[in-house]
Formats: C-alpha cells, structure tokens, sequence
C-alpha cells in the first residue's frame, strides 16, 4: 500500500482576475484526496512551470476565462517541454471556444473542461488520467 496522493497544481495565468471556478475545482480536488496548489491570480507561465517542479506535480490545470488560451497553454506547454517535463498531464477549464479545443488537444492538452463541467466530472477524470494506479 503506498501514501502517495495525486498531486495537481490549478493555476490562474494572465490577467483575468476571475477565480471562483478555479477555487471550486481545487477545493473538488482537494475534498477527493488529492494534493492540490493553487497558485493565485495573475500567474505567468514562467511562474506555473516552477511550481509544477518546486511542488513535484502529476497534473497542471489551468483555468482561462480571458480568451488567451491559446496562446497560455502554447507556453505552457513549449516550457514544459524545454525543462524536459513530459509525464505531467496538462488539463484546464474556462471560456474556451470548441472550435478551438481539437488544437489544444493537439498540442498537448489532455483534456479542457466547458462551463458546465461538474467537479465530479472534473475528480473522475483526474483520478483516471492522472497519476500510477495502485496495483491490487
């Protein structure tokens, strides 16, 4: 049997300064038994990126209501990938167009949550998709 929780960072990049969904889904995650950070307002990717490292993460969300999605999770991604970090799984949330989600699908995103995504919708899926499943 082993201690070891899923570990997700949810992060708010850009200056969109809505957070309430981003709350709800770390504390959705964290009431599920995983350990969760939450990096507060206006992070940049930079910024994201380290404490995806400093916290030893499994999952990254992010949550972008500003409409720069595109163009956050393309750095995100691209920095990730320049530190050599290829097992950590980048999902995220928010006013994301579905024209726009094969693309970041594409590019390396795992999954994006829509308004109207329920936390259990959210908890299931990380619980599937993220982290080394214990052996029975």
């Amino acid at each position: 049997m082993t201690d070891e929780r899923i570990r997700v960072v949810i992060a708010k990049p850009g200056l969109d300064g809505h957070d309430r969904g981003a709350k709800i889904v770390a504390r959705a995650l964290r009431d599920a038994g995983m350990e969760v950070v939450y990096t507060g307002l206006h992070q940049t990717p930079e910024q994201i990126v380290e404490t995806v490292v400093q916290e030893d993460a499994d999952a990254v969300g992010l949550s972008v209501l500003s409409g720069a999605h595109m163009t956050l999770f393309a750095r995100l991604n691209e920095l990730l990938a320049e530190r050599g970090i290829d097992d950590v799984v980048v999902f995220g949330g928010g006013i994301i167009p579905d024209e726009d989600i094969p693309e970041l699908e594409r590019s390396g995103v795992a999954k994006i949550f829509t308004p109207g995504a329920t936390t259990t919708e959210i908890v299931d899926w990380v619980r599937e998709n993220v982290g080394t499943p214990l052996s029975s």
